[in-house]
């Protein structure tokens, strides 16, 4: 479906349990690629689908495929819900990452809940969704995706950073687009904050009010994935496995463990932008509004770290999913080798009608 116009919603559901972000974005191509995002949502999810998306990694295989199916029905009437309350009509395509469960792109492996057939036929529009598997199946790593669209989109900026469940970013290096994970967030940091009843540190205001722990700053920037080469990825197994036990074992208040895990953060970000002088860095997703994490990160760097409007903040993953999604409706590259280690680049996804 190649022209010059597309009328599309995106939608992402990230590792940090905030919620489903729908945008209805279009595209126009003219030469370059421009967009608007028209109106854009979160839905928050029931403290019922947080328990049970926090446990994924947990699950039986014929109890994580029920949960798919019931994750796709529950997908389906938000996306409607967002369809309908805004009057929308004439859509090319709903282009949707789904929720992740399974991350292990060293074994093979990568599922993402929410991208059935089905869910094509319960909004009765295209569907184009399942990104990740075909660049798994490539050897890639499977992450992170969004880069096509940085390059495409955002191409002003040396860095683009986003903040969510993981930090990632990407940048332009000797003519090839390389991204990667950085470190965990948001997965941790509103861990520690669950723990004190909130849905998150609100500003970073309880990190601030706490006090690093040397050893533990100590050992987690001593983390073997930190030296590793890119291409690379993070998941929640390997927060399961590395740092929540880490974390636990000094005993430490909520306040302490937030404010040690916010330094390890701006640590971990500013190695990895600072060697590139007088750069941009466009910082996205809700850890773009954790002010204190900002300004330490900021206290590291002789960088400037640009913070869009809301719209670009909260949407910004959204709105570059439904880009793959435009260019997979193509047929023309939206997964980068140079990024994933996958064997070549790729036209990723699948495409499902009603």
């Amino acid at each position: 479906m190649v022209k010059n116009h597309y009328n599309v919603i995106g939608v992402m559901s990230g590792t940090s349990l905030d919620g489903i972000d729908i945008a209805h974005c279009t595209f126009t191509h003219q030469g370059q690629w421009n967009f608007e995002i028209l109106v854009a949502e979160t839905y928050d999810y029931p403290s019922i689908w947080v328990e049970k998306l926090k446990n994924l990694v947990a699950l039986t295989t014929s109890e994580l495929v029920q949960l798919d199916d019931d994750y796709t029905h529950f997908l389906g009437r938000a996306i409607r819900q967002f369809i309908q309350k805004n009057e929308l009509s004439n859509l090319d395509a709903v282009c949707s990452h789904g929720h992740t469960a399974l991350h292990q792109p060293q074994n093979g492996l990568t599922y993402q809940i929410g991208n059935l057939p089905k869910l094509a036929t319960l909004l009765n529009e295209t569907v184009v969704c399942d990104f990740r598997v075909e660049d798994v199946a490539l050897g890639g790593q499977g992450a992170p995706l969004v880069p096509i669209g940085d390059q495409l989109l955002f191409s002003e900026y040396d860095f683009c950073l986003n903040l969510g469940g993981f930090a990632n970013i990407s940048s332009e290096i000797n003519g090839q687009r390389i991204a990667y994970d950085i470190c965990p967030v948001n997965i941790v940091l509103n861990r520690y904050a669950n723990i004190l009843g909130l849905d998150y540190d609100d500003a970073g205001k309880i990190a601030a009010s706490g006090t690093i722990d040397q050893a533990l700053l100590k050992q987690l920037n001593a983390l073997s994935f930190y030296k590793a080469p890119y291409p690379k990825s993070l998941g929640l197994e390997w927060v399961k496995e590395w740092i929540f036990p880490m974390i636990d074992s000094f005993s430490l208040s909520e306040k302490d463990v937030l404010r040690t895990f916010v330094e390890h953060i701006a640590v971990q970000i500013s190695n990895e932008i600072n060697f590139k002088s007088n750069a941009s860095v466009l910082a996205t997703g809700g850890g773009a509004f954790n002010t204190f994490l900002m300004a330490c990160l900021s206290n590291k760097t002789q960088n400037a770290i640009i913070i869009p409007d809301k719209s670009i903040i909260n949407y910004k993953e959204a709105l570059l999913f439904a880009f793959l999604g435009v260019l997979k409706l193509r047929n023309e590259n939206n997964c980068l080798s140079s990024v994933t280690g996958a064997r070549n680049d790729h036209s990723s996804g699948k495409i499902y009608y009603p």
